[in-house]
């Protein structure tokens, strides 16, 4: 098998090294191109997600200050039962003392909040192990 000189035409490796760099600027640009399109794309239907549940959180509101007004007229009951004053503070006392245990048992979950002890002690034996010494 007889080996073909070198034609004019056949690439050295110093092009196919400069075609293969380009290639890959080529590759990487239309990768970011195409990352930035996708992120395009999620960026603005979560938008749409964000903004459905505030109006969600809108009409949410609105229908518990329908609720409470109802409670309020269910609790006068045609004129029947306690007076329209009466019934909307009726309604306003019950969403004060929800509030108030709402405070309550938030304060307790705070309070059970500690600091994170793994962590510290973890990064108290940092110095010692860069020192190259074990603790046990």
């Amino acid at each position: 098998m007889a080996i073909e000189p070198v034609k004019d035409t056949d690439p050295t490796i110093g092009r196919l090294v400069t075609d293969a760099s380009r290639d890959i600027s080529t590759l990487i640009s239309k990768e970011i191109e195409l990352a930035k399109s996708e992120l395009k794309v999620s960026v603005k239907a979560g938008g749409i997600g964000v903004g459905l549940f505030a109006a969600a959180g809108f009409i949410g509101v609105l229908a518990i200050i329908m609720l409470s007004v109802a409670i309020a007229y269910f609790i006068h009951w045609n004129g029947s039962g306690l007076s329209l004053h009466w019934a909307f503070l009726i309604v306003f006392g019950a969403y004060v003392a929800l509030a108030g245990l709402l405070v309550l048992v938030g304060v307790k979950k705070v309070k059970q909040v500690g600091p994170p002890e793994k962590a510290i002690s973890q990064g108290k034996q940092i110095p010692s192990a860069l020192k190259g010494k074990h603790s046990a």
